[in-house]
């Protein structure tokens, strides 16, 4: 899989963009402000519907546009499919595949898959749980984009759970009021969390469970100059709720056990006034060492990991039949000689790699394929 063509309109930085792209390695050279992430991000995007350096879309649409167009002509085994998105802060998102419109944007998803890196990858092992958890949702909706409407649904059902705790609660303790009728709907609100979270936190056991020794094994190349008992690392994920023994990731046995979880956390729910249980409370504990990753791993061990939960999804997107787009945006410079020599050679081998870097000395030489000069809103190419 690669693209073979971008195209933008009043994306970022860019009133107009047309970049040709091919197979191999192509970097993205340019000083820092000039727009050159912007264009991986842009590919990104057109993959995942999210932008790795914001969360919400009024950034990505040039300012004085209504809206941005990013277009896109993938190649997936010698077919060709274009793929185009119009965002507009705060009103509908449109897709079109083909020049088609689609009746939903999640429809495009899986037709470009993409991985990348980048500085913000940090935030995988530093950051809060819900970087992980988002790490994790969005490699399932790479691997399956079915499960985008799962984690659309989910998020609905607490949506709406979490206001009518809020109401339920207050009318609990309002004087004279039992707050009965929004009790009885609450109910039926508990039924559709525990059955959406049971699917949701049933596919992502199941993704742990294939990344953990995919992980490892990235890890110890790329660390592999480190002392030998720092070349080890773990993944575990923690639910909010106990999960039933022996492990399983059967979507009846964890409904019904989230269902008794959240029945079991009722009345502090109702005194907070929002959903204690469930798989937006979930967390993926990272490891180095004997010791948590979070507060314990040194920069470099950091860079390290966040580096291998990229390549470890890389290689189970790969393994699905997909070579995806591999994006390493500004990322050589932040690493010492030996760990960009082995991140170099690592993805030489994949079907289509971007890159950014500041100057070309930042490219390592296993890398050095096609190469564009970002300035000013200007992309030219120059080999």
């Amino acid at each position: 899989m690669h693209v073979a063509h971008l195209s933008l309109r009043d994306f970022r930085s860019y009133t107009e963009a047309e970049v040709p792209l091919e197979p191999g390695a192509t970097a993205f050279v340019g000083p820092n402000g000039q727009g050159k992430t912007n264009l991986v991000e842009a590919v990104d995007y057109l993959a995942t519907l999210a932008s790795h350096r914001v969360a919400t879309e009024a950034p990505l649409v040039r300012v004085g546009a209504d809206s941005a167009v990013l277009r896109a002509r993938v190649v997936r085994d010698d077919r060709e499919a274009l793929v185009e998105l119009e965002l507009v802060p705060g009103g509908s998102n449109r897709a079109r595949v083909n020049r088609a419109p689609v009746p939903r944007t999640r429809e495009v998803l899986g037709l470009l898959r993409t991985v990348i890196f980048s500085p913000e990858d940090l935030t995988l092992v530093k950051g809060d749980p819900h970087d992980r958890r988002r790490f994790l949702d969005q490699l399932l909706t790479a691997r399956a984009p079915r499960l985008a409407g799962v984690r659309a649904d989910y998020d609905r059902v607490l949506k709406q759970r979490n206001t009518l705790l809020k109401s339920a609660g207050g009318a609990r303790r309002s004087a004279g009021s039992s707050g009965a009728p929004a009790l009885r709907t609450l109910d039926s609100w508990d039924e559709h969390l525990a059955r959406t979270g049971a699917e949701l936190l049933a596919e992502r056991l199941r993704l742990v469970a294939l990344l953990a020794p995919l992980v490892d094994a990235r890890y110890r190349d790329v660390a592999a100059s480190a002392p030998r008992h720092r070349t080890a690392v773990s993944m575990a994920y923690t639910s909010s709720f106990p999960l039933p023994e022996p492990a399983t990731v059967d979507r009846e046995v964890l409904r019904a056990a989230l269902q008794a979880a959240v029945a079991a956390r009722r009345d502090d729910e109702l005194d907070r006034g929002v959903s204690l249980v469930g798989p937006h409370r979930d967390e993926l504990k990272l490891g180095v060492g004997e010791l948590p990753a979070r507060g314990y791993a040194s920069h470099g061990e950091s860079w390290s990991l966040a580096l291998s939960l990229r390549l470890a999804s890389y290689d189970l997107l790969k393994a699905d039949g997909d070579d995806p787009v591999l994006v390493l945006d500004d990322v050589f410079a932040e690493l010492d000689t030996d760990r960009r020599d082995r991140l170099a050679t690592s993805v030489a081998t994949a079907e289509q790699v971007l890159v950014t870097a500041a100057v070309p000395a930042d490219v390592p030489e296993s890398l050095d394929g096609a190469r564009f000069d970002v300035m000013d809103g200007s992309v030219r190419r120059v080999r």
